[in-house]
């Protein structure tokens, strides 16, 4: 048995999770925070057969793409010594970030 841990934007999750619960994966959602933007993320712990691994990493890779957002970050202005004023900058966000881990033993009680 194997343990995928997902983290995933915020926006992609509910959709995520509709999907991997149709096709009769069990989901354990939690609220995390995390990253540049310090916006809030969504980690899911799903345990499956180490045959389905590589359906489930598809599934999330098919449903949690990559994008681009304009966020302000503020940075040092020369104008005044301490005065800091918005900055536009492009990163990108969204995707997500799997790890499998393998597990020893597990239990349903």
């Amino acid at each position: 048995m194997k343990l995928i841990i997902a983290i995933v934007q915020d926006e992609d999750a509910p959709n995520l999770i509709d999907v991997l619960m149709k096709n009769n994966y069990g989901v354990t959602k939690l609220a995390s925070t995390g990253g540049f933007l310090k916006s809030g993320n969504t980690t899911l712990l799903i345990g499956v057969e180490k045959e389905k691994v590589d359906e489930v990493i598809r599934i999330i890779e098919e449903l949690c793409q990559s994008r681009k957002q304009v966020t302000t970050s503020p940075s040092l202005t020369t104008l005044s010594p301490g005065v800091y004023v918005p900055y536009p900058v492009e990163v990108q966000v969204g995707g997500a970030t799997i790890f499998v881990v393998d597990v020893d033993r597990f239990e349903k009680v």
